[in-house]
Protein backbone atom coordinates (compact mmCIF):
# COMPACT_ATOMS: atom_id res chain seq x y z
CA UNK A 1 0.00 0.00 0.00
CA UNK A 2 1.01 3.71 -0.95
CA UNK A 3 1.08 5.90 2.23
CA UNK A 4 0.73 9.57 2.11
CA UNK A 5 3.68 11.66 4.05
CA UNK A 6 1.87 13.11 6.75
CA UNK A 7 3.57 16.56 6.34
CA UNK A 8 2.90 16.51 2.68
CA UNK A 9 -0.75 15.45 2.50
CA UNK A 10 -1.30 18.57 5.41
CA UNK A 11 0.29 21.18 3.43
CA UNK A 12 -0.91 19.83 0.15
CA UNK A 13 -4.37 19.81 1.74
CA UNK A 14 -3.70 23.84 2.60
CA UNK A 15 -3.05 24.25 -0.76
CA UNK A 16 -5.89 22.73 -2.36
CA UNK A 17 -8.50 24.30 0.67
CA UNK A 18 -9.60 27.15 -1.86
CA UNK A 19 -11.06 24.59 -4.41
CA UNK A 20 -12.67 22.77 -1.41
CA UNK A 21 -14.81 25.99 -1.05
CA UNK A 22 -15.24 26.49 -4.75
CA UNK A 23 -18.96 27.25 -5.75
CA UNK A 24 -20.79 25.02 -8.54
CA UNK A 25 -19.90 25.39 -12.53
CA UNK A 26 -20.74 23.65 -15.29
CA UNK A 27 -16.94 23.08 -15.90
CA UNK A 28 -16.21 19.58 -15.66
CA UNK A 29 -19.23 17.73 -17.64
CA UNK A 30 -17.99 15.04 -20.01
CA UNK A 31 -19.69 14.94 -23.43
CA UNK A 32 -20.07 18.05 -26.31
CA UNK A 33 -19.75 21.45 -24.86
CA UNK A 34 -21.90 22.59 -27.77
CA UNK A 35 -24.83 20.37 -26.40
CA UNK A 36 -28.20 21.79 -26.31
CA UNK A 37 -28.71 21.46 -22.64
CA UNK A 38 -31.73 23.37 -22.32
CA UNK A 39 -33.48 21.05 -25.80
CA UNK A 40 -32.14 17.79 -24.82
CA UNK A 41 -33.00 14.86 -22.02
CA UNK A 42 -30.25 12.10 -22.72
CA UNK A 43 -28.29 11.43 -20.58
CA UNK A 44 -24.80 12.83 -19.52
CA UNK A 45 -21.72 11.60 -17.92
CA UNK A 46 -20.58 13.81 -15.21
CA UNK A 47 -18.55 13.58 -12.33
CA UNK A 48 -18.31 15.68 -8.80
CA UNK A 49 -16.28 18.28 -8.26
CA UNK A 50 -13.40 18.41 -6.27
CA UNK A 51 -14.89 21.09 -4.05
CA UNK A 52 -18.69 20.50 -2.09
CA UNK A 53 -20.06 23.65 -2.04
CA UNK A 54 -22.69 23.08 0.88
CA UNK A 55 -21.91 19.27 1.46
CA UNK A 56 -18.25 20.20 2.88
CA UNK A 57 -16.33 17.47 2.27
CA UNK A 58 -12.02 18.32 2.33
CA UNK A 59 -9.88 19.02 -0.92
CA UNK A 60 -8.07 15.74 0.15
CA UNK A 61 -9.83 12.52 1.86
CA UNK A 62 -13.42 12.79 3.48
CA UNK A 63 -14.96 13.57 7.20
CA UNK A 64 -15.70 10.97 9.34
CA UNK A 65 -17.55 11.06 12.78
CA UNK A 66 -18.21 15.06 13.25
CA UNK A 67 -17.59 16.71 17.23
CA UNK A 68 -19.54 20.35 16.82
CA UNK A 69 -20.04 22.47 19.57
CA UNK A 70 -20.76 26.27 20.01
CA UNK A 71 -17.78 28.76 20.61
CA UNK A 72 -19.12 31.08 22.70
CA UNK A 73 -15.80 33.27 22.70
CA UNK A 74 -16.34 33.44 18.89
CA UNK A 75 -20.20 32.91 18.47
CA UNK A 76 -19.93 30.33 16.02
CA UNK A 77 -20.04 26.51 15.35
CA UNK A 78 -16.98 24.96 15.58
CA UNK A 79 -17.31 21.18 14.20
CA UNK A 80 -14.36 19.22 14.74
CA UNK A 81 -13.86 15.83 12.85
CA UNK A 82 -11.94 12.26 12.29
CA UNK A 83 -9.70 13.44 8.78
CA UNK A 84 -9.99 10.34 6.86
CA UNK A 85 -7.26 9.96 3.86
CA UNK A 86 -7.79 7.81 1.03
CA UNK A 87 -4.33 5.99 1.94
CA UNK A 88 -3.77 6.04 6.11
CA UNK A 89 -0.97 4.99 7.50
CA UNK A 90 -1.40 1.38 9.15
CA UNK A 91 -1.62 2.34 12.74
CA UNK A 92 -1.17 6.04 12.96
CA UNK A 93 -5.04 7.91 11.29
CA UNK A 94 -7.84 10.18 12.27
CA UNK A 95 -5.96 13.23 13.35
CA UNK A 96 -8.79 15.71 14.50
CA UNK A 97 -9.21 18.61 11.45
CA UNK A 98 -11.97 21.46 11.60
CA UNK A 99 -14.47 24.01 10.33
CA UNK A 100 -16.65 26.43 11.59
CA UNK A 101 -19.50 28.29 10.48
CA UNK A 102 -22.44 30.42 11.75
CA UNK A 103 -25.36 28.71 9.71
CA UNK A 104 -24.71 24.76 8.87
CA UNK A 105 -24.22 25.13 4.96
CA UNK A 106 -21.02 27.48 4.78
CA UNK A 107 -17.82 26.93 6.09
CA UNK A 108 -13.83 27.90 6.82
CA UNK A 109 -11.67 25.33 7.11
CA UNK A 110 -9.39 25.36 10.47
CA UNK A 111 -7.03 22.80 9.31
CA UNK A 112 -5.44 20.45 11.55
CA UNK A 113 -6.20 20.70 15.02
CA UNK A 114 -5.18 17.67 17.03
CA UNK A 115 -2.49 15.73 15.50
CA UNK A 116 -2.35 11.86 15.30
CA UNK A 117 0.78 10.07 17.92
CA UNK A 118 4.33 10.36 16.65
CA UNK A 119 4.97 6.70 16.33
CA UNK A 120 2.96 3.28 16.23
CA UNK A 121 3.32 2.40 20.05
CA UNK A 122 1.51 5.88 21.35
CA UNK A 123 -1.58 5.18 22.86
CA UNK A 124 -3.04 8.15 20.45
CA UNK A 125 -1.62 6.90 17.24
CA UNK A 126 -4.62 6.52 15.91
CA UNK A 127 -7.58 9.42 17.08
CA UNK A 128 -11.07 8.15 17.82
CA UNK A 129 -14.34 10.36 18.32
CA UNK A 130 -15.05 12.61 21.05
CA UNK A 131 -16.05 16.14 22.36
CA UNK A 132 -14.79 19.21 22.87
CA UNK A 133 -15.89 21.77 25.94
CA UNK A 134 -15.21 25.29 26.87
CA UNK A 135 -14.56 26.28 30.56
CA UNK A 136 -15.89 29.76 31.77
CA UNK A 137 -14.21 28.69 34.65
CA UNK A 138 -11.00 28.66 33.66
CA UNK A 139 -10.93 30.07 30.29
CA UNK A 140 -10.37 26.83 29.07
CA UNK A 141 -11.27 24.58 25.85
CA UNK A 142 -10.83 20.71 26.33
CA UNK A 143 -10.66 17.91 23.79
CA UNK A 144 -12.09 14.69 25.34
CA UNK A 145 -10.76 11.65 22.58
CA UNK A 146 -10.57 8.32 22.32
CA UNK A 147 -6.56 7.30 22.38
CA UNK A 148 -6.73 4.16 19.68
CA UNK A 149 -4.08 1.31 19.30
CA UNK A 150 -4.29 -2.18 19.63
CA UNK A 151 -0.17 -2.02 19.95
CA UNK A 152 -0.97 -1.06 23.69
CA UNK A 153 -2.19 -2.96 26.58
CA UNK A 154 -5.49 -1.14 26.27
CA UNK A 155 -6.44 -0.50 22.57
CA UNK A 156 -8.94 2.51 23.66
CA UNK A 157 -8.64 4.55 26.03
CA UNK A 158 -10.05 8.36 27.19
CA UNK A 159 -7.84 11.40 26.69
CA UNK A 160 -7.52 14.96 26.81
CA UNK A 161 -6.08 18.38 25.27
CA UNK A 162 -6.79 22.00 26.53
CA UNK A 163 -6.08 24.96 24.15
CA UNK A 164 -6.65 28.92 25.32
CA UNK A 165 -7.38 29.98 22.19
CA UNK A 166 -8.73 26.67 20.10
CA UNK A 167 -5.15 27.55 17.66
CA UNK A 168 -2.68 25.58 19.75
CA UNK A 169 -3.35 22.99 21.41
CA UNK A 170 -1.12 20.76 24.33
CA UNK A 171 -2.07 17.38 24.73
CA UNK A 172 -1.92 15.55 28.40
CA UNK A 173 0.00 12.79 28.78
CA UNK A 174 -0.17 12.33 32.16
CA UNK A 175 -3.71 12.04 32.47
CA UNK A 176 -6.10 9.03 30.75
CA UNK A 177 -9.55 7.37 31.51
CA UNK A 178 -8.86 3.53 31.23
CA UNK A 179 -11.88 1.42 31.18
CA UNK A 180 -10.30 -1.65 33.09
CA UNK A 181 -9.70 0.33 36.03
CA UNK A 182 -13.71 1.03 36.43
CA UNK A 183 -14.72 -2.74 35.38
CA UNK A 184 -14.76 -2.30 32.00
CA UNK A 185 -13.25 -3.06 28.60
CA UNK A 186 -10.04 -2.32 27.63
CA UNK A 187 -10.51 -2.94 24.44
CA UNK A 188 -14.12 -0.91 23.73
CA UNK A 189 -13.46 2.26 26.00
CA UNK A 190 -14.52 5.27 23.15
CA UNK A 191 -16.84 8.12 22.20
CA UNK A 192 -16.39 10.22 25.32
CA UNK A 193 -19.35 12.85 25.24
CA UNK A 194 -19.76 15.58 27.89
CA UNK A 195 -22.85 17.64 28.97
CA UNK A 196 -23.91 20.07 31.82
CA UNK A 197 -26.44 18.19 33.92
CA UNK A 198 -28.95 19.77 36.37
CA UNK A 199 -27.00 18.96 38.96
CA UNK A 200 -24.55 21.73 37.98
CA UNK A 201 -21.71 19.06 37.49
CA UNK A 202 -20.23 17.89 34.07
CA UNK A 203 -21.58 14.30 32.96
CA UNK A 204 -18.98 12.51 30.99
CA UNK A 205 -20.81 9.71 28.94
CA UNK A 206 -19.05 6.40 26.91
CA UNK A 207 -19.54 3.79 24.92
CA UNK A 208 -18.27 0.43 26.48
CA UNK A 209 -18.30 -2.93 27.49
CA UNK A 210 -18.02 -4.83 30.88
CA UNK A 211 -14.67 -6.26 31.76
CA UNK A 212 -15.58 -9.49 31.97
CA UNK A 213 -18.04 -9.63 28.74
CA UNK A 214 -21.42 -8.74 28.51
CA UNK A 215 -23.53 -6.73 26.52
CA UNK A 216 -22.55 -2.90 26.25
CA UNK A 217 -22.97 0.09 27.98
CA UNK A 218 -22.46 3.55 28.70
CA UNK A 219 -19.95 4.05 31.46
CA UNK A 220 -20.80 7.58 33.35
CA UNK A 221 -18.30 9.73 35.00
CA UNK A 222 -18.83 13.46 36.82
CA UNK A 223 -16.74 16.53 37.31
CA UNK A 224 -17.37 19.56 38.54
CA UNK A 225 -14.01 21.28 37.14
CA UNK A 226 -13.54 19.66 33.73
CA UNK A 227 -10.46 18.09 35.35
CA UNK A 228 -11.05 15.44 37.75
CA UNK A 229 -13.49 12.90 36.96
CA UNK A 230 -15.78 10.37 39.32
CA UNK A 231 -17.18 7.06 38.06
CA UNK A 232 -21.07 7.41 38.71
CA UNK A 233 -21.86 3.61 37.51
CA UNK A 234 -22.96 2.65 34.27
CA UNK A 235 -26.69 1.96 32.43
CA UNK A 236 -27.55 -0.14 29.84
CA UNK A 237 -27.20 0.13 25.95
CA UNK A 238 -30.29 -2.23 23.70
CA UNK A 239 -30.03 -5.29 23.75
CA UNK A 240 -26.46 -6.51 22.15
CA UNK A 241 -26.52 -3.61 20.19
CA UNK A 242 -23.20 -1.42 20.36
CA UNK A 243 -24.20 2.60 20.78
CA UNK A 244 -21.91 5.12 19.06
CA UNK A 245 -21.21 8.45 19.33
CA UNK A 246 -23.51 9.49 22.10
CA UNK A 247 -24.78 13.09 22.36
CA UNK A 248 -26.41 13.98 25.46
CA UNK A 249 -28.40 17.60 25.70
CA UNK A 250 -31.63 19.44 27.36
CA UNK A 251 -33.85 21.11 25.18
CA UNK A 252 -37.37 22.79 26.36
CA UNK A 253 -38.32 21.05 29.10
CA UNK A 254 -36.90 17.41 27.54
CA UNK A 255 -33.37 15.68 27.77
CA UNK A 256 -32.35 13.81 24.82
CA UNK A 257 -29.84 11.20 23.85
CA UNK A 258 -29.29 10.86 20.10
CA UNK A 259 -26.81 7.89 18.76
CA UNK A 260 -25.77 6.06 16.26
CA UNK A 261 -26.81 2.48 16.62
CA UNK A 262 -24.15 0.10 15.07
CA UNK A 263 -25.78 -3.27 14.47
CA UNK A 264 -24.85 -6.58 12.00
CA UNK A 265 -28.76 -5.78 10.60
CA UNK A 266 -28.66 -2.91 7.79
CA UNK A 267 -32.35 -1.73 8.67
CA UNK A 268 -31.02 -0.84 12.12
CA UNK A 269 -27.69 1.09 11.48
CA UNK A 270 -28.80 4.47 11.67
CA UNK A 271 -29.10 7.67 13.79
CA UNK A 272 -31.61 7.61 16.86
CA UNK A 273 -32.78 9.41 20.24
CA UNK A 274 -34.03 8.69 22.91
CA UNK A 275 -35.85 11.62 24.90
CA UNK A 276 -37.54 11.82 28.80
CA UNK A 277 -38.21 14.51 31.12
CA UNK A 278 -34.84 13.89 33.43
CA UNK A 279 -30.98 12.60 33.06
CA UNK A 280 -32.26 10.18 35.25
CA UNK A 281 -35.31 9.30 33.18
CA UNK A 282 -33.68 8.69 30.09
CA UNK A 283 -30.88 6.68 31.57
CA UNK A 284 -34.05 4.17 32.59
CA UNK A 285 -35.54 4.46 28.67
CA UNK A 286 -32.55 2.20 28.47
CA UNK A 287 -32.53 0.11 31.42
CA UNK A 288 -36.09 -0.38 31.64
CA UNK A 289 -36.55 -0.41 27.90
CA UNK A 290 -35.82 0.03 25.32
CA UNK A 291 -38.26 3.40 25.70
CA UNK A 292 -38.24 4.57 22.09
CA UNK A 293 -40.21 7.95 21.24
CA UNK A 294 -43.82 6.80 20.84
CA UNK A 295 -43.49 7.76 16.79
CA UNK A 296 -42.97 4.17 15.63
CA UNK A 297 -39.89 4.36 14.55
CA UNK A 298 -37.58 3.56 16.93
CA UNK A 299 -36.57 7.22 17.43
CA UNK A 300 -34.42 7.28 13.76
CA UNK A 301 -33.67 10.57 12.73
CA UNK A 302 -32.68 10.07 9.02
CA UNK A 303 -31.83 7.01 6.61
CA UNK A 304 -28.73 5.05 6.74
CA UNK A 305 -26.64 7.32 4.55
CA UNK A 306 -26.69 10.15 7.55
CA UNK A 307 -23.92 8.40 10.38
CA UNK A 308 -22.79 9.50 13.97
CA UNK A 309 -24.52 12.35 13.91
CA UNK A 310 -24.20 14.83 16.94
CA UNK A 311 -25.77 18.09 17.82
CA UNK A 312 -24.71 21.43 19.05
CA UNK A 313 -26.45 24.97 19.90
CA UNK A 314 -26.27 28.63 19.71
CA UNK A 315 -29.04 28.83 22.36
CA UNK A 316 -31.71 29.57 19.36
CA UNK A 317 -31.47 26.46 17.25
CA UNK A 318 -29.96 23.20 18.07
CA UNK A 319 -28.16 21.25 14.48
CA UNK A 320 -26.94 17.75 13.93
CA UNK A 321 -24.16 17.01 12.01
CA UNK A 322 -23.63 13.86 10.66
CA UNK A 323 -21.52 12.05 7.54
CA UNK A 324 -22.84 11.14 3.96
CA UNK A 325 -20.73 8.06 2.84
CA UNK A 326 -18.98 7.60 -0.23
CA UNK A 327 -19.59 5.41 -3.01
CA UNK A 328 -16.57 3.41 -4.47
CA UNK A 329 -16.57 5.00 -7.83
CA UNK A 330 -18.33 7.92 -8.83
CA UNK A 331 -19.35 8.35 -12.48
CA UNK A 332 -22.64 7.11 -13.96
CA UNK A 333 -20.64 5.07 -16.35
CA UNK A 334 -20.20 2.73 -13.31
CA UNK A 335 -23.58 3.10 -12.71
CA UNK A 336 -23.92 0.03 -9.88
CA UNK A 337 -22.07 2.67 -7.70
CA UNK A 338 -25.31 3.95 -7.11
CA UNK A 339 -26.32 0.39 -5.15
CA UNK A 340 -23.23 -0.47 -3.41
CA UNK A 341 -22.80 -0.15 0.17
CA UNK A 342 -26.68 0.05 0.16
CA UNK A 343 -27.62 -3.31 -0.94
CA UNK A 344 -26.91 -5.24 2.31
CA UNK A 345 -23.33 -4.85 2.40
CA UNK A 346 -21.99 -2.17 4.95
CA UNK A 347 -21.67 1.16 3.64
CA UNK A 348 -18.50 2.75 3.23
CA UNK A 349 -16.65 5.09 5.88
CA UNK A 350 -16.85 8.76 6.14
CA UNK A 351 -17.72 10.85 3.41
CA UNK A 352 -19.42 14.51 3.27
CA UNK A 353 -20.41 16.85 6.46
CA UNK A 354 -24.26 17.22 6.62
CA UNK A 355 -26.42 19.70 8.83
CA UNK A 356 -29.95 19.11 9.48
CA UNK A 357 -31.49 21.38 11.79
CA UNK A 358 -33.67 19.75 14.71
CA UNK A 359 -37.21 20.44 14.73
CA UNK A 360 -39.08 19.73 18.13
CA UNK A 361 -43.03 18.91 18.32
CA UNK A 362 -45.36 19.35 20.98
CA UNK A 363 -45.03 16.24 22.45
CA UNK A 364 -41.26 16.45 22.62
CA UNK A 365 -40.62 14.02 19.73
CA UNK A 366 -37.80 15.18 17.19
CA UNK A 367 -37.15 15.39 13.28
CA UNK A 368 -34.69 16.98 11.28
CA UNK A 369 -35.63 19.97 8.71
CA UNK A 370 -33.14 21.85 6.28
CA UNK A 371 -31.23 24.64 7.80
CA UNK A 372 -32.70 27.97 7.67
CA UNK A 373 -29.89 29.84 5.53
CA UNK A 374 -29.98 26.59 2.56
CA UNK A 375 -33.00 28.20 1.00
CA UNK A 376 -31.03 31.81 1.39
CA UNK A 377 -28.08 30.06 -0.59
CA UNK A 378 -29.87 28.47 -3.06
CA UNK A 379 -31.22 31.66 -4.30
CA UNK A 380 -31.11 31.52 -8.13
CA UNK A 381 -34.25 30.73 -9.26
CA UNK A 382 -34.34 28.43 -12.63
CA UNK A 383 -36.89 27.95 -15.26
CA UNK A 384 -38.59 24.56 -15.40
CA UNK A 385 -39.70 22.67 -18.45
CA UNK A 386 -42.09 19.65 -18.81
CA UNK A 387 -39.66 17.61 -21.33
CA UNK A 388 -41.52 14.41 -22.01
CA UNK A 389 -44.58 13.04 -19.83
CA UNK A 390 -46.65 10.11 -19.95
CA UNK A 391 -50.51 9.84 -18.49
CA UNK A 392 -49.84 13.59 -17.73
CA UNK A 393 -52.32 15.88 -17.91
CA UNK A 394 -53.14 19.68 -16.06
CA UNK A 395 -50.89 18.78 -13.54
CA UNK A 396 -52.01 15.83 -12.73
CA UNK A 397 -50.35 11.81 -12.76
CA UNK A 398 -52.78 9.29 -14.09
CA UNK A 399 -52.12 5.45 -13.99
CA UNK A 400 -49.53 2.74 -14.02
CA UNK A 401 -46.05 4.19 -14.96
CA UNK A 402 -47.09 7.18 -15.99
CA UNK A 403 -44.29 10.36 -15.31
CA UNK A 404 -43.51 13.90 -15.98
CA UNK A 405 -40.04 14.20 -17.06
CA UNK A 406 -38.20 17.63 -15.87
CA UNK A 407 -35.39 19.90 -17.57
CA UNK A 408 -32.12 19.30 -16.43
CA UNK A 409 -30.88 20.20 -12.59
CA UNK A 410 -27.20 22.21 -12.41
CA UNK A 411 -24.68 21.03 -9.30
CA UNK A 412 -26.48 22.31 -6.49
CA UNK A 413 -30.13 22.26 -6.65
CA UNK A 414 -33.31 22.87 -4.64
CA UNK A 415 -36.10 21.05 -5.79
CA UNK A 416 -39.31 22.27 -4.44
CA UNK A 417 -42.52 20.75 -5.08
CA UNK A 418 -46.23 19.49 -4.05
CA UNK A 419 -47.07 15.99 -4.61
CA UNK A 420 -51.40 15.30 -3.82
CA UNK A 421 -52.27 11.94 -3.89
CA UNK A 422 -56.52 11.38 -4.75
CA UNK A 423 -56.51 8.80 -2.31
CA UNK A 424 -54.67 6.98 1.02
CA UNK A 425 -53.00 4.12 -1.29
CA UNK A 426 -51.78 5.92 -4.12
CA UNK A 427 -47.65 5.53 -4.44
CA UNK A 428 -45.26 8.16 -6.39
CA UNK A 429 -41.54 8.33 -6.43
CA UNK A 430 -39.22 10.77 -7.55
CA UNK A 431 -36.53 9.81 -9.87
CA UNK A 432 -32.87 11.13 -10.82
CA UNK A 433 -30.06 10.66 -12.95
CA UNK A 434 -33.00 10.22 -15.75
CA UNK A 435 -32.62 10.71 -19.25
CA UNK A 436 -35.01 9.63 -22.55
CA UNK A 437 -31.91 7.34 -23.59
CA UNK A 438 -31.32 5.79 -19.50
CA UNK A 439 -31.71 2.22 -19.20
CA UNK A 440 -31.29 2.65 -15.54
CA UNK A 441 -31.99 5.49 -13.23
CA UNK A 442 -32.58 5.88 -9.00
CA UNK A 443 -36.19 7.01 -7.14
CA UNK A 444 -37.15 7.65 -3.70
CA UNK A 445 -40.52 5.91 -3.79
CA UNK A 446 -42.88 7.08 -1.39
CA UNK A 447 -44.15 3.30 -0.71
CA UNK A 448 -47.58 2.61 1.23
CA UNK A 449 -46.94 -0.01 3.82
CA UNK A 450 -50.62 0.36 4.67
CA UNK A 451 -53.38 2.66 3.98
CA UNK A 452 -51.72 5.09 7.24
CA UNK A 453 -48.23 4.27 6.95
CA UNK A 454 -45.32 5.07 4.32
CA UNK A 455 -41.89 4.50 3.50
CA UNK A 456 -39.50 6.07 1.73
CA UNK A 457 -37.49 2.73 -0.48
CA UNK A 458 -34.63 3.26 -2.87
CA UNK A 459 -34.72 1.67 -5.98
CA UNK A 460 -33.00 1.43 -9.57
CA UNK A 461 -35.78 1.38 -12.36
CA UNK A 462 -35.33 1.61 -15.91
CA UNK A 463 -35.22 -1.55 -18.27
CA UNK A 464 -32.02 -2.73 -16.75
CA UNK A 465 -32.89 -1.45 -12.90
CA UNK A 466 -32.32 -3.66 -9.94
CA UNK A 467 -35.61 -2.40 -8.11
CA UNK A 468 -35.78 -2.36 -4.52
CA UNK A 469 -31.78 -1.48 -3.13
CA UNK A 470 -31.89 -3.08 0.19
CA UNK A 471 -30.28 -0.96 3.34
CA UNK A 472 -31.25 2.70 2.02
CA UNK A 473 -34.47 3.02 3.06
CA UNK A 474 -36.14 5.04 4.94
CA UNK A 475 -38.28 4.82 8.29
CA UNK A 476 -41.63 4.64 8.59
CA UNK A 477 -43.80 7.91 9.24
CA UNK A 478 -47.78 8.80 9.52
CA UNK A 479 -49.40 9.35 6.12
CA UNK A 480 -50.53 13.10 5.82
CA UNK A 481 -53.93 13.32 7.07
CA UNK A 482 -54.58 15.47 3.60
CA UNK A 483 -52.48 13.74 1.46
CA UNK A 484 -50.51 17.00 0.48
CA UNK A 485 -46.50 16.04 0.55
CA UNK A 486 -44.45 18.99 0.56
CA UNK A 487 -41.20 18.20 -0.54
CA UNK A 488 -37.77 20.03 -0.37
CA UNK A 489 -35.08 18.64 -2.02
CA UNK A 490 -30.47 19.91 -1.67
CA UNK A 491 -28.35 18.73 -3.96
CA UNK A 492 -24.51 19.59 -3.58
CA UNK A 493 -22.74 17.05 -6.19
CA UNK A 494 -23.88 14.08 -5.30
CA UNK A 495 -25.05 14.47 -2.30
CA UNK A 496 -29.17 14.93 -1.81
CA UNK A 497 -31.24 15.37 1.39
CA UNK A 498 -34.52 15.42 0.84
CA UNK A 499 -37.35 16.59 3.82
CA UNK A 500 -40.91 16.15 3.48
CA UNK A 501 -43.03 18.39 5.72
CA UNK A 502 -40.79 18.71 8.05
CA UNK A 503 -41.44 15.20 9.44
CA UNK A 504 -39.46 13.21 7.29
CA UNK A 505 -35.75 13.89 5.99
CA UNK A 506 -33.97 11.56 3.82
CA UNK A 507 -30.44 11.66 3.46
CA UNK A 508 -28.41 9.92 0.17
CA UNK A 509 -25.38 10.14 -2.20
CA UNK A 510 -26.89 9.50 -5.64
CA UNK A 511 -23.52 10.06 -8.22
CA UNK A 512 -24.99 11.67 -12.12
CA UNK A 513 -27.48 14.26 -10.63
CA UNK A 514 -25.77 17.20 -11.89
CA UNK A 515 -26.49 18.19 -15.48
CA UNK A 516 -29.59 15.24 -16.01
CA UNK A 517 -33.08 15.17 -16.21
CA UNK A 518 -35.72 14.13 -13.26
CA UNK A 519 -38.95 13.00 -12.77
CA UNK A 520 -42.20 12.62 -10.70
CA UNK A 521 -43.86 9.13 -11.33
CA UNK A 522 -46.96 7.86 -10.39
CA UNK A 523 -47.62 3.95 -9.86
CA UNK A 524 -51.55 3.49 -9.98
CA UNK A 525 -54.28 5.91 -8.84
CA UNK A 526 -53.15 9.30 -9.34
CA UNK A 527 -51.54 12.25 -8.15
CA UNK A 528 -51.28 15.97 -8.95
CA UNK A 529 -48.04 17.95 -8.66
CA UNK A 530 -47.95 21.64 -8.05
CA UNK A 531 -45.36 24.13 -7.28
CA UNK A 532 -42.57 22.99 -8.81
CA UNK A 533 -39.64 25.20 -8.26
CA UNK A 534 -35.51 24.81 -9.25
CA UNK A 535 -33.39 27.09 -7.77
CA UNK A 536 -29.70 27.38 -7.37
CA UNK A 537 -26.74 28.58 -6.24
Amino acid sequence: MKYINKMFSAGLACCLFSATLTACSDKDVVGDPAKDWAGTTTLFETADEKGFSTYYTPAIGRVGDPMPFYDQKDGNFKVLYLQEYVNNFSHRFHPFWAVETTDGCNYQSLGEIIPYGDNDYQQDAALGTGCCYYSEQDGTYYIYYTGHNGNCKNREVVMRATSKDFQTWTKDPLWALNGPDYGYSGNDFRDPQIFKGDDGLYHMVISTYPKNGGDPRFAEFTSSDLKSWTDAGSFKMIWDRMLECPDIFKMGDYWYLVYSESVKTSWSRKVKYMMARSWDELKNCFNDGPKWPADGREGVLDSRAFYAGKTASNGIDRYIWGWCPFRSGGNIDEMNVNVGGGDGNEPNWSGALVCHKLVQHADGTLTCGAVPAMAAKYNQQQNVSVMASNGYTGGTLQGDNAYVLYSRLGRCNHISLTVTTSGNWDKFGISLVRGSDARKYYTMVFNPENENWRKINFEQEGPEGRGFIDGIDSYGFDRPADNVYKIDIYTDNSVLVMYVNDNVCYTQRIYGIQKNCWSLNNYGGSVTVSDVKISQQ
